[in-house]
């Protein structure tokens, strides 16, 4: 059986052969880009199943190499970043990363993060959603929300908040995508009013799924929906 297939676009030599240790020994198959100007020939040639990419690179960075990935395919990417006030920056440009990962970063929290990252793919794949994710059901017309035969009542932004995260299962949004998404008039609102937003939803998700959890908190980054059983 063929082995999974991870290619690592890491211009600091150290690191890269660090994390391809870690994960070869988490029996995956690597493969260290250094420069930013290869990573397109090592993504046709390797054809990764994910792709660990920094965004500090020689000549092209990831940022654009992950759009030019995103226009080809759907291969999970996982950006990693020496900066966290990159992640905001990231997340406005919503390049269709799968999670972020700041520096200095443990290589066993990597190897964790991509398996998580896979196993949310292969659950997904096919077209299938994930099974507890697929329980939860989102009626537009009357702002209820269902789980099995449970439901409650949200509010419209509630409701919003909600539908954005679930729309794109293991997408970090940060809190001023989030407004974004739920008040077109630029008007300003703060931080902690998405917060409170944030803690009425899971307070009501909780009532009628007591057993799972739905809403994860990303610290510095935002927020993300992925159904997790408690």
């Amino acid at each position: 059986m063929d082995k999974t297939r991870i290619l690592i676009v890491e211009d600091e030599p150290k690191l890269a052969d660090i994390l391809s240790k870690y994960l070869e020994k988490a029996d995956y198959e690597t493969r260290i880009v250094a420069d930013g100007a290869d990573a397109e020939h090592a993504f046709s040639t390797f054809d990764p199943h994910l792709i660990l990419l920094d965004i500090m690179l020689p000549n092209v960075d990831g940022i654009e190499i992950c759009k030019m990935v995103r226009a080809k395919s759907n291969v999970p990417v996982i950006m990693t970043t020496a900066k966290v006030e990159e992640i905001d920056r990231l997340l406005g440009l919503e390049i269709g990363a799968d999670d972020y990962v700041c520096k200095p970063y443990s290589p066993r929290e990597v190897v964790a993060r991509v398996k998580a990252v896979l196993r949310r793919v292969t659950l997904n794949g096919n077209g299938q959603k994930h099974d507890i994710e697929d329980k939860l059901r989102l009626n537009e017309d009357t702002l209820f929300v269902s789980f099995l035969t449970n439901s409650v009542s949200f509010t419209h932004v509630e409701f919003l908040l909600l539908k954005s995260m679930q729309s794109h299962p293991g997408r970090i949004y940060s809190r001023d995508k989030l407004m974004n998404h739920i008040y077109d008039d630029d008007r300003i609102v703060s931080d902690r009013t998405i917060d409170s937003h944030i803690k009425k939803i899971r307070k009501k998700l909780h009532g009628i799924a007591p057993e799972h959890e739905f809403i994860h908190s990303i610290y510095g980054a935002g927020y993300k929906f992925e159904a997790q059983s408690e």
